[in-house]
């Protein structure tokens, strides 16, 4: 049997949901990190007097650097594996929060929280690459959701640390929270080994052959195909049989960037301005915010049952409904039942985002292709908060706002649906090509 038909054999292990859960935690610091930084730019207004300017600079600048890490990481994982760029990514992100937390100016800020999303942006491609080649074909889906779902966590996690940290000992202190358990999940990931589907693409099937047994797998061939001599190039990404698939997945992470980080990364200031105080502004957050576990925990249930474009073609759709529900909210009541409504369909559809964007692409070009579309990504996340800020200062009411979320989710939908291919059950060695590319 081959390593690819080894992998794709039984069910998930004890090392699956290890790998999930290290993997997973690094997620819940990304997470963390930009769910922080909404509730410290509250605080840094009155601490170093800052104006719409700059707060949206301070804001947007870690997506300009997570765009680049994403891109870098993600030609980098292969050409040189998975598993150093998931090791260095962490520790990027690592030391460059805490470096954040000592910022004694403006630009001090402004660089650090660049490197912060460079770590950032590079890490998600990599993690997801790597823990997608591990996972067994019928639950593949489930544990890339699974995975991601560990983003939802992080948000709580922020939305808790702010709600207890931030109004007592200063913002620096968030930043210091997210640095220190850092460091205990880089120890982790020295455990991981390196993709076995990756090392025998490569030629070092002796090496992805150890790793089975460590997995307790058998004796296997070393390659099912002959290896591509071509890595991580971004010309791969529209080869004949591939374009298609790139381009439906660079609508998805604009679009789906776009709402999220315009709607996520506005929805405290929105609730200020709505004539709550900041305390119950983050606590209204912060239930809003864990409705988002279970909405990822219900597509995990269904992404290997209903397939990958069923279910995430419904997930952003009812977000936009919600989204248009929200846009119309005057009441707390509504505020909290339609912002938990539109958190728990879109952070679901995230999930099946990551899963279905790893299932596009043949092993040598996963993680080019994944980096690219995450790193195009965030340019939908970089616009989408500008757009907000513009139009409220343009005086446009909360309904405009969240009418324009509702129309950007209903074209990535109708994107996926059209253009996206089904990878519901499919070996990942299926999408390996015959010949050269």
């Amino acid at each position: 049997m081959t390593v690819d038909g080894e992998l794709d054999q039984g069910r998930l292990t004890r090392f699956h949901y290890r790998l999930i859960t290290v993997g997973g935690l690094g997620t819940l610091f990304d997470s963390m990190d930009v769910g922080i930084i909404s509730f410290i730019l509250a605080a840094l207004i009155g601490a170093w007097h800052l104006d719409s300017v700059e707060i949206g600079v301070v804001g947007s600048i870690s997506l300009v650097g997570m765009a680049v890490g994403a891109a870098l990481s993600g030609m980098l994982a292969d050409r040189f594996g998975r598993r150093q760029l998931f090791m260095l990514t962490l520790l990027v992100y690592a030391v460059a929060t805490g470096l954040s937390a000592l910022s004694i100016a403006l630009w001090m800020l402004i660089l650090l929280r660049f490197v912060v999303g460079v770590g950032l942006g590079g890490e998600l491609p990599v993690t997801t690459t790597l823990v997608t080649e591990f996972m067994p074909q019928k639950q593949r889906g489930r544990g890339i959701v699974l995975l991601e779902s560990f983003w939802a966590v992080g948000w709580f996690v922020a939305a808790l640390v702010s709600y207890l940290f931030i109004p007592h000992f200063g913002w620096r202190s968030g930043f210091l929270v997210g640095m220190l358990p850092a460091f205990y999940v880089l120890y982790l990931r020295r455990g991981i080994p390196e993709s076995p589907r990756y090392l025998a693409k490569t030629g070092h099937g002796a090496e992805a052959r150890r790793v089975l047994r460590q997995m307790g797998h058998g004796e296997v061939a070393a390659t099912s195909v002959a290896a591509p001599m071509r890595r991580g190039r971004l010309g791969d990404l529209f080869a004949k049989g591939v374009a298609r698939r790139t381009i439906m997945l660079w609508i998805l992470w604009v679009g789906m960037n776009f709402a999220y980080y315009g709607i996520f990364l506005w929805f405290p200031s929105v609730l200020v301005q709505h004539g709550y105080s900041l305390v119950e502004s983050l606590k209204y957050t912060l239930i809003v915010t864990a409705v988002q576990v279970p909405g990822y925990f219900s597509a995990a249930l269904l992404v290997d049952h209903w397939g990958r474009k069923p279910v995430l073609g419904l997930y952003i759709l009812l977000s936009a409904i919600a989204a248009a529900l929200f846009g119309n909210a005057h009441l707390t009541w509504q505020f909290l039942a339609f912002g938990s409504i539109l958190s728990f369909f879109n952070l679901g559809a995230w999930g099946v985002t990551y899963t279905f964007t790893t299932e596009q692409y043949p092993t040598l070009v996963r993680g080019t292709g994944s980096g690219w579309a995450m790193g195009i990504g965030r340019i939908g996340g970089i616009i989408g908060p500008t757009i907000v800020g513009w139009l409220f200062a343009s005086h446009f009411g909360l309904q405009t706002v969240f009418y324009l979320f509702m129309t950007v989710l209903i074209i990535v939908a109708v994107a996926v649906m059209a253009l996206g291919k089904e990878t519901k059950g499919i070996s990942l060695e299926s999408l390996e090509p015959r010949e050269q590319i």
